[in-house]
């Protein structure tokens, strides 16, 4: 049975009709005019730790907590999400891919929302400040030989790895594991620009959360960061809640990039969403949740983690940096689309994955109205 949703296109200002049947869009129309609200593909995500207090890096994670997850998300927006698993043993790595695996072999919603996971470590910089939050105990040098035990445990479900390329290992490992079909990212790292330029040379073709993960001091040229904004074959994702990155970082380092070649993440934690106060973590101790959405370790200026959601985000980039609403949408749709099986395109033939939402200029959030996945209105 065809269905249809209308909306303007953020990109174009046109009214639409989008008409789509058996999980994909088979029709592309223009509307009359008069249409207040926007339309737009489903929001991609490629980094969710968590979110409402549901942990994807939790000891006792099960199908339940992932399943709850992805329809929690849903609610924003969100049809494609990567879950992230950050630096922690072998053994608990395996662990929590095997659930997430199991997740999606028992849940076909999730077998279409999570294309891959995404592994953020455990080959990351030991030093206090490229590290973040992830545990230095269990910070290690990058080995092929765990990758392929990593996609044993979960029938290669890992489709993208976040590696710092200071180890002297990571041009062959980046060469090996890219090879196979998976994303390497440059993130939590103090590498100097020769790394940097090795690394991509090798296949690294992504930046986690560029100008995060890093020292607080580098050196004014070269560095890592101008590395990265300068190389073409690099797309960068950035964290655009206001704590993570200055509005003036944010801008000047979108320019640098350019649209195409950038893409927003939530990065969100499982304290996104929750009443502001004090709580305890596994990972970083006591920490502090203020009511702007700052959190941070307590009695420090340290960020703990990010909690604005993917449709924030968007806001903040459009009301704050000078690109356009339609910019911010294509940064969190087709861009991070073209690593997760070529999503978040209007498009005859391209999954019905689509939200219908409010937004004027100076509003801090999209408001989203509808939410279609695969064709399938979620309520």
């Amino acid at each position: 049975m065809e269905e249809s949703l209308t909306g303007r296109d953020p990109c174009t200002g046109e009214s639409l009709i989008v008409q789509y049947a058996d999980g994909r869009i088979v029709g592309i129309k223009k509307a009359a005019c008069g249409e207040t609200s926007w339309l737009a593909p489903g929001l991609i995500d490629l980094q969710v730790n968590g979110y409402l207090g549901d942990d994807i890096n939790a000891t006792n994670l099960t199908i339940e907590t992932v399943q709850r997850l992805a329809r929690r998300i849903l609610a924003i927006g969100v049809t494609t999400f990567v879950p992230t698993l950050i630096t922690a043993s072998e053994q608990k790595i395996i662990h929590n891919l095997r659930i997430i695996a199991a997740a999606r072999q028992a849940d076909p919603l999730l077998a279409h929302m999570i294309p891959f996971v995404h592994v953020e470590g455990p080959h990351i910089a030991p030093e206090d400040g490229p590290r973040g939050a992830h545990p230095l105990e269990h910070v290690r040098p990058p080995d092929v030989a765990e990758f392929i035990r990593w996609q044993a445990a979960c029938n290669d479900l890992v489709g993208m790895v976040t590696l710092s390329p200071h180890y002297a290992e990571a041009p062959e490992y980046i060469r090996k594991v890219s090879a196979r079909g998976v994303h390497i990212s440059l993130g939590h790292t103090g590498a100097c620009a020769d790394q940097i330029h090795a690394a991509v040379d090798a296949g690294a073709r992504l930046s986690t959360h560029l100008g995060n993960g890093v020292a607080n001091m580098l050196p004014r040229h070269p560095n890592l960061i101008w590395a990265q904004l300068a190389d073409d074959r690099l797309t960068a994702s950035f964290i655009a809640d206001g704590h993570h990155l200055p509005f003036d970082a944010l801008t000047a380092m979108l320019r640098a990039k350019t649209v195409p070649r950038a893409i927003l993440v939530s990065d969100l934690v499982s304290l996104a969403g929750l009443p502001p106060g004090q709580y305890a973590t596994p990972i970083g101790g006591r920490v502090d949740l203020h009511s702007d959405g700052r959190l941070n370790v307590a009695g420090s200026a340290y960020l703990a983690g990010a909690t604005a959601t993917l449709n924030v985000s968007i806001a903040y980039v459009a009301t704050n940096t000078g690109f356009s609403i339609g910019d911010a949408v294509q940064m969190a749709t087709a861009n991070p689309g073209r690593f997760a099986g070529a999503r978040g395109v209007l498009r005859v033939g391209a999954p019905a994955d689509l939200i219908r939402f409010r937004w004027s200029q100076g509003s801090s959030t999209l408001a989203v109205e509808s939410v279609i996945v695969q064709g399938k209105t979620w309520q």
